[in-house]
């Protein structure tokens, strides 16, 4: 019985550790919600193998145990590769941003997202998988009169963008060659400083190679828009994914200190963040936090404050 317990651990440790290994070998698409997970997968493989050296010790499960470890050290190290250094607290955030993707089909929180946007102050609202809200536009045009999307811009009502401030020259751009009209470009005036806002829709990245795609579209998006730029929404996928990673590389973006977890809801604090705000120099993230009630979505919404560098 004892030695079966322990076939059993060892060859569940060992699927685990080779699944997550592939990353550094190949960018599977097929495996990228694994890689999503590495931490969470990578410590179960670990609590896996220190089981099986309890009912027999030997080698091979140290040798899991020690994969496992060095995986989750490795995950840990690339979600603080892109941490901005902390701004002082006392540093007045030149603007507030929320990004929260609501879900297609939650008609029935429509009306209580609309006054939590409304109350939030937040300068910048991104809403993704809008349609619950396109009843509620009147009203929340009364606090920000100025938007893109759902009939402005596009015919579909997948990603609205509301801000207090005019939105100068917004844009819809799709993004890969599956979803159209998922990525929205705009700039807003504060107070004389431009800053560059895209909101995007990417698509699930199991869903054959159209998430890299849409990553590398990013990738050249970006470099055309000079100056400080904020990049948030609903990227299906962690920043340990090999292809988002690649974009914060190249394109120098940085994250908050500790990007809350946003899915899946039922996971609360131990879920994975797969929405992001992203900033790109001279701007910076000040702060990031999740908005507790889900509101009816399976996702978490964000709220995130920005500085800019001296």
């Amino acid at each position: 019985m004892r030695d079966t317990i322990f076939c059993v651990m060892s060859v569940l440790t060992t699927l685990v550790v080779a699944i997550i290994s592939l990353r550094y070998i190949k960018d599977f698409y097929l495996l990228s919600l694994f890689y999503s997970f590495q931490i969470h997968l990578a410590a179960a493989a670990a609590v896996a193998s220190g089981i099986a050296l309890l009912f027999k010790r030997h080698w091979y499960a140290l040798l899991t145990l020690g994969a496992s470890m060095v995986l989750v050290v490795h995950g840990i190290v690339m979600t603080r590769e892109f941490v901005e250094p902390a701004v002082d607290e006392s540093h007045p955030a030149l603007f507030k941003l929320m990004s929260f993707n609501i879900e297609n089909d939650n008609f029935a929180n429509g009306a209580d997202i609309a006054d939590m946007a409304i109350g939030s102050g937040a300068d910048v609202v991104n809403i993704l998988e809008a349609e619950p809200v396109l009843s509620e536009l009147p009203r929340l045009l009364k606090t920000y009169p100025y938007y893109v999307g759902c009939g402005v811009g596009m015919e579909q009502c997948d990603t609205l963008v509301l801000s207090k401030r005019p939105l100068i020259e917004p844009r819809i751009r799709s993004l890969g060659l599956l979803w159209r009209n998922r990525l929205t470009i705009s700039t807003i005036d504060f107070d004389g400083q431009k800053i560059n806002f895209l909101a995007a829709h990417l698509t699930k990245p199991y869903y054959d190679e159209f998430h890299g795609l849409e990553v590398e579209d990013l990738a050249e998006i970006i470099p055309s828009l000079p100056g400080p730029l904020v990049l948030a929404g609903d990227f299906n996928t962690s920043i340990l994914a090999p292809d988002v990673q690649y974009l914060m590389r190249s394109q120098g973006l940085g994250t908050a200190s500790l990007e809350p977890a946003t899915w899946p809801i039922a996971a609360g604090p131990f879920g994975i963040s797969i929405d992001h705000v992203f900033s790109k120099a001279p701007l910076r993230l000040k702060s990031v936090r999740r908005i507790e009630n889900s509101f009816g979505s399976n996702h978490f919404g964000l709220m995130a404050e920005f500085v800019l560098d001296p």
